[in-house]
């Protein structure tokens, strides 16, 4: 099967580079920030993009990470992947374009903040600022029903 690629799939090109991040995270309530700097690599595989991401962490060692990205032309929705090496759980995507197609927003669901036992939703939101400029934020929706954010990541291409 041949796929032609979409505008949606075009889109997902604005990504493909080298990037060095700056990221800030919520650890839970009553913990500071934890902040801790990173690199992405993005390929394109023409429908897909392959994100794969090194970054320090808190215990002095490396963490990885790589994040699939499609479209799903059937479904009319972007799909993706995203693991890491320091968590166990396989995030699924689905998520849209806004309107002035600046803003990806992907939702999926994983383990509770509050509960590791129970899952919640989880929306993680790419924001094009420039083409060498983009911001990813995470938010999870907490049990009052209210969506908390927990992180901000600024990726910075490469000169």
């Amino acid at each position: 099967m041949h796929v032609e690629p979409q505008a949606e799939h075009k889109w997902l090109e604005q990504l493909v580079g080298e990037w060095v991040s700056e990221t800030e995270a919520s650890m839970g309530p009553g913990q500071p920030p934890m902040t801790h700097a990173g690199s992405e690599s993005v390929r394109s595989l023409t429908t897909w993009v392959l994100c794969e991401g090194l970054m320090s962490m808190p215990d002095g060692n490396t963490g990885r990470t790589i994040m699939t990205l499609g479209y799903d032309t059937a479904k009319k929705k972007f799909v993706g992947t995203f693991i890491g090496s320091m968590m166990t759980n396989l995030w699924i995507y689905e998520g849209e374009l806004d309107a002035a197609g600046k803003v990806l927003t992907l939702d999926a669901d994983g383990p509770s903040f509050t509960d590791p036992a129970r899952t919640a939703k989880y929306k993680d939101a790419i924001e094009i600022v420039s083409p060498d400029h983009r911001i990813l934020t995470s938010r999870f929706l907490g049990d009052d029903g209210q969506w908390h954010h927990f992180m901000t990541a600024h990726y910075r291409r490469k000169t």
